[in-house]
């Protein structure tokens, strides 16, 4: 028997995904696998400053960043799935066009209030609001979302008119209606990839995890949380 569960840490928008995906692969191997999840900026800092864990998933960027402060095995990166980005309104409102860039614009533009993550989404969206010219317009019904707590949450609860987050975030909500995913023409794909830590005392239970998250036996789960094969 495996001496200890792996300790596998990612960032928000996963969690539900990798901790499904993880209790599969315990029924299946015998292995434990302990998931945790927090901000993918707080992740980086920790897994850079040595906290012990065993696999780390992140957007891809992120892992290629630790990767080459030696903080991550090199080569040990696994591409494992594929988010889009997706908005949402509370169960019962009126869904906004957001067919194309120009509807997409105008329903930001006419939302009382909106909300998107800290994460690669809030980061794409925010600088595509800049290169729309709105940016300022809008900064003052920005809602932050607290730490830990998903844009959908507050969706959900009327706080926020209009979310936008990671589908995968999103799909399985209560008190929310999704809206999109985004039109092709300024959607931002989101590679999470996991990968062995430096630390990690059993590479090769961490390697077959990360095969097991990558098979396509595990196709149909990830669709189920609104995540796409890599």
């Amino acid at each position: 028997m495996p001496s200890h569960p792996l300790k596998l840490i990612s960032s928000m928008a996963p969690r539900e995904l990798l901790a499904e995906l993880a209790s599969r692969y315990q029924r299946a191997s015998a292995q434990a696998v302990a998931t945790e999840a927090a901000g993918g900026v707080d992740v980086a800092k920790r897994v850079q400053a040595g906290e012990a864990v065993d696999v780390v998933v992140l957007a891809s960027d992120a892992i290629d960043r630790l990767m080459a402060g030696s903080r991550l095995i090199a080569g040990s990166r696994v591409d494992l799935f594929r988010s889009p980005i997706a908005a949402a309104v509370k169960a019962g409102n009126v869904a906004p066009d957001l067919s194309t860039e120009e509807t997409t614009r105008d329903a930001v533009l006419a939302a009382k209030s909106l909300s998107f993550s800290s994460g690669p989404s809030g980061v794409y969206l925010e600088k595509m609001f800049e290169r729309w010219g709105i940016l300022d317009t809008i900064r003052s019904r920005i809602v932050v979302p607290p730490p830990g707590v998903p844009v959908g949450s507050l969706v959900a609860d009327g706080s926020v008119e209009l979310g936008f987050q990671q589908l995968s975030e999103l799909a399985n909500l209560a008190g929310i209606a999704v809206v999109g995913p985004l039109p092709p023409g300024i959607q931002s794909i989101t590679t999470f990839s996991g990968a062995i830590a430096a630390r990690c005392d059993m590479p090769e239970a961490a390697r077959a995890l990360l095969a097991f998250m990558a098979s396509p036996d595990a196709s149909a789960v990830k669709q189920r949380h609104g995540m796409d094969a890599a």
